[in-house]
């Protein structure tokens, strides 16, 4: 799979990347799976399946993580053969990036790790796409600095996520402008649009969400050009077993990527 694939359609729309937090079980994953694409192939959207095999970055102890790494990223590569759809994970180590890669065709990068050269590197010696999340701490400009590394160590198949910047201690902001200063970069910009409405650091140490304004900051990123938007999504988010606070309850996404179409159109 090629970068070119996601970003040059016919459609003219932007892709999507979506689904659950985490793998929690085959079916749901399937499941979930299964109400994207007939989405996305009626209304012509480039669609890849987004679940994290194992989370790392959890505030407390006590947290799901996930079902175990082998058992989640083999549920990832039957949603792919199932479904013909590519897929994308995150990784959290250098090691964990030629594992991966065994499975997806995408292999994010967490914001909290997008300096980390050895991951980065790590990744791109895999030849599989990288997409590189904007830290909450970093300028949209400096994200070149990630991108090198990427590209430098042979691989130009890159894309780069803004998923808001830390504002205060528990709460989070997305600057616009930086979507199309990152674009000047010259690969494909996504906004993450549920990870944005995080409001993280709570004293609970469980990650709260604003999730009421997901189809403000959805449109708001088609409106400034972003190439690709993020979105996670879980048919019950109140008993999703991670980020519930901030995902989009899946009966709603249809209707959300319909205008957010609209704008895209209206703006090519």
């Amino acid at each position: 799979m090629n970068i070119k694939d996601l970003k040059h359609t016919e459609s003219g729309n932007f892709f999507l990347l979506a689904g659950p937090c985490v793998i929690e079980g085959e079916e749901m994953a399937l499941c979930i799976a299964e109400r994207i694409v007939e989405m996305t192939d009626k209304l012509k959207i480039p669609y890849v399946f987004k679940g994290s095999y194992r989370k790392a970055n959890r505030s407390r102890l006590d947290s799901f993580t996930g079902i175990g790494d082998e058992k989640a990223l083999k549920i990832l590569r039957k949603v792919n053969k199932t479904f013909g759809i590519p897929t994308v994970t995150d990784i959290h180590l250098p090691e964990e990036a030629s594992m991966a890669a065994e499975y997806v065709d995408v292999l994010q990068i967490p914001a909290f790790l997008c300096r980390q050269t050895d991951i980065l590197v790590a990744a791109a010696e895999t030849g599989k796409i990288v997409n590189i999340k904007k830290g909450q701490f970093l300028s949209p400009l400096a994200m070149q600095f990630a991108i090198d590394k990427v590209v430098e160590t042979g691989n130009k198949n890159v894309m780069i996520t803004e998923r808001g910047t830390t504002f205060g201690y528990q709460d989070l902001v997305v600057d616009y402008r930086g979507i199309p200063e990152m674009k000047t970069l010259g690969y494909p910009v996504v906004l993450d649009v549920t990870h944005s409405l995080q409001q993280p650091n709570q004293t609970s140490g469980i990650t709260g969400g604003m999730p009421q304004l997901i189809e403000t900051i959805a449109k708001a990123g088609i409106a400034v050009g972003a190439d690709g938007i993020f979105i996670e999504t879980h048919e019950n988010p109140a008993i999703a077993k991670s980020d519930g606070a901030n995902m989009l309850k899946l009966d709603l996404l249809e209707e959300l990527l319909t205008k957010l179409i609209r704008i895209r159109q209206a703006i090519s």
